[in-house]
């Protein structure tokens, strides 16, 4: 049994020898009794690796642990870019949600004030959950490609034939380079969705404390910075999520 603290796999396919069922809490079963008991026993050692409390030693004990599974890191890397790209999308659609109820709360009249409030700071709640998400998923991404980059560069000297290291040289540059412009793009995206959710929380905090028809209506006023704000956010969301599937149809090309 192998439990991510973010309640989720970084197993890009079933492993081998194994029938495997994950929960939604991220509880990995495996039928393959010494597979499952190398399972546990990386989980002990290396759980609190995404917890953020250990660091290199228990990252690199991870990575070899996966690559004696049959998993290495340029796998895990296009596993992780699905993922960030995935947040990335569960992430648009709760902004586009919660301008919706911003919206609504300020334009529909009548109806019990509190439950105008109850509704907005639910997606405000939930905004910062799928922002958080978005967080933790492009540090994975840049955690394994650190990992991945710096393993490929040392392994550049292992070669005796001078053409093969050309061309795997040939092929890093080029990964690197188009890393360079997908994480460039996540952090822009990344970047965005601090300042709407501050702008989110300052209303949510507003109304709790004026629960009041004039004071919902004092906000109208904001509604077009709102709108913009998440509509800027929407927009670098969709073109990071544009670079993550043209790298990991990049990556899944070399990989055939």
């Amino acid at each position: 049994m192998l439990t991510y603290t973010d309640g989720s796999t970084h197993f890009p396919g079933p492993l081998p020898g194994c029938i495997n069922r994950i929960d939604k809490d991220g509880t990995m079963h495996c039928s393959n009794p010494l597979v499952s008991r190398r399972l546990i026993s990386f989980s002990l050692t290396c759980a609190l690796l995404f917890s953020g409390l250990i660091g290199s030693g228990c990252q690199t004990a991870y990575y070899e642990t996966m690559e004696k599974l049959g998993y290495h890191k340029r796998d895990l890397m296009v596993s992780d870019v699905k993922k960030a790209r995935d947040a990335q999308q569960d992430a648009k659609e709760q902004f586009k949600s919660a301008l919706d109820r911003f919206t609504k709360t300020l334009n529909i009249q009548g109806g019990e004030l509190q439950d105008k409030y109850d509704a907005l700071n639910e997606e405000y709640q939930q905004s910062e959950k799928r922002a958080q998400a978005v967080r933790d998923r492009i540090a994975s991404v840049e955690n394994v490609s650190d990992a991945l980059f710096d393993e490929w560069t040392a392994e550049l000297k292992q070669y005796s034939n001078a053409t093969l290291r050309q061309k795997s040289q040939k092929q890093l540059t080029q990964t690197r380079s188009q890393y360079a412009q997908l994480i460039k793009a996540m952090k822009r995206a990344e970047a965005k969705m601090d300042p709407v959710l501050a702008k989110l929380k300052d209303h949510v905090l507003f109304l709790k404390h004026n629960l009041n028809a004039q004071a919902i209506a004092s906000l109208k006023s904001e509604l077009v910075t709102v709108e913009g704000n998440i509509d800027s956010l929407i927009k670098d969301l969709n073109a990071s999520i544009q670079e993550a599937d043209s790298f990991i149809s990049s990556m899944e090309k070399d990989n055939a």
